[in-house]
Formats: structure tokens, sequence, C-alpha cells
């Protein structure tokens, strides 16, 4: 090659990247048009959400992977694929993170939540930080309202199994049980891209050590709503799937993972949980 060809200088290169930077920190700076110093909460990977007319509608809340209100927890290490918020609670509530500030207080990030995801807190000063996390907040427990004020769909899909959920597939439908739903094995959904699944529990939901949630004939886990109204804990090496939308905590065993979100209107405990968005 022809060295001759391109030397800029030390000043054209400096001006570059001073363009590259001021570019970068107005229009996203990750690729995704999310500025690493963005003035926006939840800024960075959103991943998909359930379209269609009998949708649960998560609102702005769908910005976060995880979003709680009292506090989000790890212990040890976890990983997370997407944002993480908690709000009306501030960074303190935030444990086990390690978080790494920047120099606008909008945001953390952390060594446990993949590249481009973040963390908020109600106490981040710079940007709408606190602002969109209330809205988020509110549209978190719009959400809870809207699954909940669901009808099953039949008789069928009333109280299934008495609540104890044994080697089921469930077809797509609105489902309801008025006590305590506990998952003892494996439990599949099968359906199609477009199907909707939504489980009201009116107690708590539990799922047993080394289980799966198992999704077939193209079903997706952002079109499963957890509509939950008491403690919502899954065992230790377990795989769960779906949007859970606990009215209290949800507590994920030691080496659990979830394709979904984590909506708490309390606290999320992790315990090195991998949480991927849907």
């Amino acid at each position: 090659m022809n060295s001759n060809v391109f030397k800029p200088s030390i000043a054209l290169l400096m001006a570059s990247l001073t363009v590259a930077l001021i570019a970068g920190c107005g229009s996203g700076g990750d690729g995704n048009g999310n500025g690493f110093f963005g003035s926006s909460a939840g800024a960075g990977p959103k991943g998909a959400v359930c379209q269609g007319a009998g949708c649960v509608s998560l609102g702005t809340a769908a910005n976060y992977v995880i979003l709680a209100k009292t506090g989000v927890s790890t212990v040890p290490s976890s990983v997370v694929t997407g944002n993480v918020g908690l709000s009306p609670a501030a960074r303190t509530a935030l444990t086990g993170w390690s978080l790494i500030s920047e120099p606008t207080d909008t945001f953390f990030t952390s060594a446990q939540v993949a590249p481009r995801g973040k963390l908020y807190a109600a106490d981040n000063v710079g940007g709408t930080t606190s602002s969109d996390l209330g809205t988020a907040v509110l549209d978190m427990q719009a959400a809870y309202t809207d699954a909940a004020g669901r009808a099953p769909t039949s008789a069928a899909t009333t109280d299934v199994g008495s609540g104890t959920l044994t080697s089921l597939t469930l077809a797509p439908g609105t489902y309801q049980w008025g006590s305590a739903v506990n998952i003892p094995t494996d439990l599949t959904f099968n359906g199609t891209s477009t199907d909707i699944w939504i489980l009201k529990v009116a107690g708590t939901l539990d799922m047993a050590t080394a289980k799966n949630v198992i999704l077939s004939g193209g079903a997706l886990s952002k079109n499963i709503f957890w509509q939950v109204s008491g403690a919502v804990t899954v065992g230790a090496n377990t795989h769960f799937e779906g949007v859970v939308l606990g009215q209290t905590s949800i507590t994920f065993g030691n080496l659990a993972s979830i394709t979904g979100r984590l909506l708490s209107q309390t606290a999320v405990v992790l315990d090195a949980t991998t949480v991927t968005l849907p």
C-alpha cells in the first residue's frame, strides 16, 4: 500500500474525534440512538413487547427489563440484559450491583448489566430520570390493574389444576386462579407468535427448583403475562418465561433465569440470576 495515500494531520484527527463525540452524546453513542449521557431514563436496549388488541400494555415500563419500587438486589453477581429501574426508592436500594457513576448522575452502569443496559434510581439528578421513572412505575401499576381486570376465557381456564400445575401444556387464553399457584414440574405454553396468555394469580406463585417454562409452536415470552397478587418465588436452576407483574416481591433462586421482564410493586431479589429481554 502507498503510505502517502492517506496521512491525516493530528489536527484533522482531533477535529474528527470531537465531531464523533458530540454526535455520540447527542444522538446515542451506543449505535442505537441511546446517548451514554442521555437525558431520558430507559435509554438503552428495550427488547420486544406484545403487539395487538389483546395485549397488556406496559407503557414506558417496557423500557426496563427489571422495574421495582422498593429495591433491586443481587447476591452474588447476576447477568442482566436490559435496563434496571427503581422508584421511588433511592440508589442505596440497588444492592450488590457495584454501581459505576457517570458525570451527569443520570444513570449507572455495572459489570453485571450487559453493555448498553443501565441502572436508574429515583435520586439520579441528571436529565429526566426521576420523572421518567415515576411515569414508568405508574404504567407498571396500570398494566397490573389491566391484567387483573381481564375475564377468564372460559370455565376451562379457571382454577386449572386447583392451583397445582403438574406437567401441563397451556393453550392461549386468560387463566384465573382464586388461590396460590404452584408449579412443581416443567410447564409448556403452546401457540403461535401472535397468541397471548394472561395468568391471574390471587395468591403466591411458586415454581420448583431445576424446572423449565417451555415455549412451543412459536409462542413468545413477550406475550405471556403473569399477574400475581402475592410473592413470586422461582426455584434455583429454574428457567422462567414471560412478563411478571407482581404486586409484591419477585425472588429468583440461585442460577435461575428468565426471558421476559420482572416488574414488581415492591422488590426484586436475584441470586446469580440471568435476566434477558424478550
